[in-house]
This record gives structure tokens, C-alpha cells and sequence, in this order.
């Protein structure tokens, strides 16, 4: 009896213990789910039990100066599909697959495709009309249909096509910005997300009594830019109109400024392309009609379109300034007091490291004024005073004139100088009528304003403030001086010169009756490979106007005028002409009595 209760306690007490251990297991085990890796299965379970679908935010739009929309949205949607509900519908994949191809206007193979997939998520089309997507739930409240989705979105649109192409940019498939404004100001411009949770059985299908928590997206805020339309029409109308009638054959550029503040008012660059379609063939490129443009491959079409339409010439391109670069030789040369407008000159050939450089005008204009070497753009009397200024002095001047650095332009791209790094005379001799190195437009209209304003180099901009939807003012973006490069007395003194210049010299096709108009003509060779053409030029204008109190700078580029004339002064002077008259009778500039 005793031994049998023995060997009872000692089974007894082996059951207990082994309870004891596994409670004391079992009690590690829910501490090592609740506490250690309680967070992580919080998450597991909440992902199996909610699903999430994205809320895209509205994009803000892009405004001219005066509020008038260049870019916007349209209302449309985007179908998208849950596979693993498709397949167990009961209305067969065959026949969704067929109903929907021919509303949407789907290749059916690429679509069974789409809906064969696994997981819980797949695209079937974007930026579908909202028409459509209507036929899309009329047809899903009929059958019955489960797992096909119609979500809200928006496309971009641009309702004035090609005006200020290359200022405004596009966007891509998801909204986001590929060019030009929209994809430097995309921060600003694309908003934050938002997400709709809802409540999924194990098989991740809503279940229809289920929680649902909505997160709104916050709307993309609305960029006002400096440009003004109506100066953006008149300028494209005039440039297109010389394109045409000079038979410019590599595109051309004009930029409208306002000195005081450096905005930029207009600014175009041709070839140009449709925003709503700027994968589009490009107009005008030799050799690429719609059949043979199909043929190529995606990579192939961009880098194209990249080349030719996508560049933005004002600030993607560099170009010798030739004659209109005179005005910062003078510059430098009355800011340093070795020349005054009624010095005695002499335009007479120049010999410098073994090259002869005559004026365009063959003898040469003699003895004259510098006023009238102004007047008549004579080669060699800038090459002289470049040279009693010495390589380092005349230099610091092309630096402290933005020659050496980029802008800063709010826009992508931007191209680099191709300047002289370490001189020598003959550079500093070409250099001083604005041959043998490139700039951008953008540099050279920078430089005018600052001659224009009375001697501040200001940053070229092209936003002008942010605002939200209600319009109410987020950030403004004020005139920024880069540097003073000469004084008010030499601005007020060069003005009056390069008024000359219209009213008396090569620049007289610029003038417009009413309106005092300084400026300078130039006519330069073009570079193919590196290499001077000998048949190719490059005819530009550059000016402000009314002289004395200047409203706006413009400028005006063409790349190989193929008629009988190239001369900057005949071929650009006028387009100069016609954006200045137009552009202040908008802006109520008061004409004068000169």
C-alpha cells in the first residue's frame, strides 16, 4: 500500500510538472506574440483585413501673370481590376473580357492578359473619358460584374496647344512633370496623396458592412508665372511670321523681358510641339513623316524629340552673339572712363597675332565718334579698346555680365557658356564684337536688362508667386540682384547710344514710330562640328524700348535665314520691331512725339 501511494505521488508530481512547463512555455510563447512581436502581426492582420487604394491628388495649374490658365486638369478615370474576384466572378472571364475590350477599345489578347494575373491589383487602362467610364458602370451594375474599378483621376490639359511650349512643359503618365515648368516646380505643382481603407474578408474582397477610413489628398498648389499671354502671342505670331518670310532654316528664338525686375514676359523657341501631344512626329524635321516616325523605336523618337522640338533654344542652346556682345565692350570702356561718346576713333584694319580685322564696311568708316562706331558697328575700334583695357580687365567685365555662369533660369537644362578660360589677344580681339566663343540667349538678354535698369544684373525668373485653390497667396518670388556691373551714369550713357544705334545706324529697321527703341543688330556665322560655316549665319537683335524709361528688353535670334539676305539688322530688326510696338501698346506705354 505504501509503495503504490509512493508511486502514485511521484507521477503526480510529474504531471505538474510537466503542466508547469508548459504553461511556463506557453506563457513565454504569448509574451513573445504580444509583446515582441506584437507590433509586426498588429500590422500582418491589418493588411489582411484592410486593403488600401490610392486617393491621387489634383494637380495644381499654371497660370500666366494675369490668371489666365495655361495648364489645368480634366476630369477622367482610370480602370483598374482585382484578378482573384474576376476568376472566382460568376460571370465568366472570357465573356468580361470581351465586353470590356470593346468599350474600351482594347486589343482582347492584351486584356485577358491583364485579368489573368494573380494578386489583388492590375491596371487595365488610364486617363479613360468620363463617358466611358460611365458605359464601364453601367455595364457593371447589369451583369453583376465584381473586380473591375473605376477611380477618379485627372489629365493634364493645355488648352492654347504650343503657346509657351517649352516654358510650361508636359507631364507623363502618372501626372508627373517631364519638362519645363511642370517638372521644375513638380514639388509644388503635384500635391500629396491620399488613401481610401476599407475592410476585406480573408479572400481580400470588401466585405459590405466594413469599416472604411478615408484620408483626403491635398491639392498641388497653382504657379503663377511671369509670362503674360497676350506678349506670348504676339511674340510666336512675330517670330513664326519671320521663320516664313526669311526661309529660317534651324529654328529660331525671342525673349521678352522686364528689365526692372528681370521677369520674363515671353519666351519662345521654334520648332515648337503640341503639349497635348508632345510625343507627336515633329513638324518640320526633314525626314521623319508619321509612317517612318511609327517605325522607330520609343528610345529613338524621344531622343529625337529631345534634339530638335524639345529644345528650349533661349536656354538649352548656345550661340555666337556677334555684334550685339559690343555693347558690353562699351560698357566696360565708358565705365572705366577710357572712351566717352564723342571720343575721336578710327575704324581702320587691325592686325593682332598675324589676323587682319577689318569693319564689315570695306574700307572702313575712317575717323568718327565712338557714338557712330556704335552706330555703324565697326569691328575694329572695339578690338582697340578692348585692348587699352588690358585681357584681365576686359574679362572681369564678361564675367561680372554673367558670361561665365549660368543664369540660374528657373527651368531644366540649362546650357554652359563656351567661353574663353585662359585668353590670349586674339580672343580677347574677337571676343570684343562677340566672335569666337557661344552664350545663351538668356545670358545676352540678361546682360540688355542690366545696361536697360541702370547697371543691376538681375536673375532672369519665370515664376512669379504659388497660391493654393482658394487662392490665397503661398510664397511670391521677388527680384533678385545678382551684382551692380556698371553705374547708372554709364546705363543712362549707353542708352542713349544704342538709340543711335535705331534712329541713326544698322539698326534702323527697328525703329517704331512713337516709341524710342535702343538697340543692336548682329550677323554671325554659325558652328557645324566645330567648324565656321562659310554660308550659314545666325541674324540677331537685341533692344529695349521706350530708351530713356526701358519697359521691356527683347530679343530676337534666327538660326540661318536662307534668303538673299542674313544681316541681323534687315532680317531680325524688324520681328524686334513688331514685339515692341505691339507689346507696349498693350501694356498702355505712352507713345512720344520722336
Amino acid at each position: 500500500m505504501a509503495k503504490s501511494e509512493k508511486s502514485s505521488g511521484r507521477r503526480l508530481r510529474a504531471i505538474m510538472l510537466i503542466f508547469t512547463v508548459l504553461i511556463l512555455l506557453l506563457i513565454i510563447r504569448v509574451f513573445w506574440l504580444q509583446i515582441v512581436k506584437g507590433s509586426w502581426y498588429q500590422k500582418a492582420v491589418s493588411a489582411q483585413q484592410f486593403r488600401n487604394q490610392v486617393i491621387s491628388p489634383s494637380r495644381g495649374k499654371i497660370l500666366d501673370r494675369n490668371g489666365n490658365e495655361l495648364a489645368y486638369n480634366l476630369p477622367v478615370v482610370t480602370i483598374t481590376a482585382d484578378p482573384s474576384q474576376i476568376q472566382m466572378s460568376k460571370v465568366k472571364t472570357g465573356e468580361i473580357v470581351q465586353s470590356l475590350s470593346e468599350i474600351l477599345a482594347m486589343d482582347r489578347t492584351e486584356l485577358d492578359k491583364v485579368l489573368q494575373q494573380t494578386g489583388h491589383y492590375a491596371l487595365v487602362k488610364r486617363k479613360v473619358d468620363k463617358d466611358t467610364g460611365e458605359k464601364i458602370r453601367k455595364w457593371i451594375n447589369e451583369k453583376g460584374i465584381v473586380g473591375i474599378f473605376i477611380n477618379q483621376d485627372t489629365k493634364r490639359y493645355y488648352p492654347n496647344k504650343k503657346l509657351a511650349a517649352h516654358v510650361i512643359g508636359f507631364t507623363g503618365a502618372d501626372n508627373q512633370g517631364l519638362n519645363g515648368i511642370e517638372l521644375v516646380m513638380e514639388q509644388y505643382l503635384k500635391g500629396k496623396p491620399g488613401k481610401l481603407l476599407y475592410e476585406s474578408d480573408a479572400g481580400g474582397n470588401g466585405t459590405p458592412l466594413g469599416k472604411e477610413n478615408r484620408i483626403d489628398a491635398q491639392e498641388g498648389l497653382n504657379v503663377l508665372l511671369t509670362i503674360d499671354e497676350n506678349i506670348q502671342n504676339i511674340t510666336e505670331k512675330a517670330l513664326q511670321k519671320a521663320i516664313e518670310d526669311n526661309k529660317v532654316l534651324r529654328g529660331a528664338t525671342a525673349i521678352v523681358l522686364d528689365p526692372k525686375t528681370s521677369e520674363i514676359l515671353a519666351m519662345v523657341s521654334k520648332p515648337d510641339f503640341d503639349l497635348n501631344d508632345p510625343y507627336a512626329a515633329p513638324a518640320g524635321v526633314t525626314g521623319l513623316d508619321t509612317g517612318k516616325w511609327n517605325e522607330m523605336k520609343s528610345e529613338d523618337r524621344v531622343k529625337k524629340l529631345q534634339e530638335t522640338v524639345w529644345r528650349n533654344k533661349a536656354v538649352n542652346s548656345t550661340y555666337e552673339p556677334g555684334s550685339t556682345f559690343k555693347v558690353v565692350t562699351a560698357a566696360a570702356g565708358l565705365e572705366d572712363g577710357i572712351v566717352t561718346p564723342e571720343s575721336d576713333v578710327i575704324d581702320a584694319p587691325i592686325i593682332v597675332s598675324g589676323w587682319t580685322i577689318n569693319c564689315w564696311y570695306l574700307p572702313g568708316h575712317g575717323r568718327e565718334k565712338f557714338k557712330e562706331s556704335m552706330y555703324n558697328s565697326c569691328n575694329p575700334v572695339f578690338v582697340k579698346l578692348a585692348q587699352s583695357m588690358g585681357i584681365d580687365r576686359f574679362y572681369q567685365y564678361v564675367n561680372a555680365f554673367g558670361f561665365y555662369d549660368k543664369t540660374g533660369i528657373d527651368l531644366p537644362g540649362e546650357a554652359n557658356s563656351i567661353i574663353h578660360k585662359k585668353p590670349t589677344e586674339i580672343d580677347m580681339a574677337t571676343a570684343s564684337f562677340g566672335q569666337s566663343f557661344q552664350i545663351t540667349p538668356i545670358q545676352m538678354i540678361t546682360a540688355y536688362g542690366a545696361v536697360a535698369n541702370g547697371g543691376k544684373l538681375l536673375r532672369p525668373h519665370l515664376v512669379k508667386e504659388l497660391k493654393d485653390s482658394a487662392d490665397n497667396e503661398v510664397k511670391k518670388y521677388e527680384p533678385e540682384v545678382v551684382r551692380n556691373v556698371i553705374s547708372k551714369q554709364t546705363s543712362d550713357t549707353l542708352r542713349d547710344i544704342l538709340e543711335g544705334v535705331v534712329s541713326k545706324g544698322t539698326g534702323i529697321n527697328a525703329y517704331v514710330k512713337g516709341y524710342r527703341v535702343a538697340g543692336k543688330t548682329a550677323t554671325s556665322q554659325t558652328f557645324e562640328n566645330g567648324v565656321r560655316s562659310k554660308d550659314k549665319y545666325i541674324a540677331a537683335f537685341s533692344a529695349f524700348a521706350p530708351a530713356d524709361n526701358p519697359a521691356i528688353c527683347v530679343l530676337v535670334v534666327l538660326d540661318d535665314p536662307s534668303l538673299d539676305s542674313h544681316s541681323g539688322g534687315v532680317v531680325a530688326g524688324p520681328v524686334a520691331a513688331r514685339i515692341i510696338e505691339e507689346s507696349l501698346g498693350y501694356l498702355g506705354v505712352e507713345k512720344s512725339d520722336q
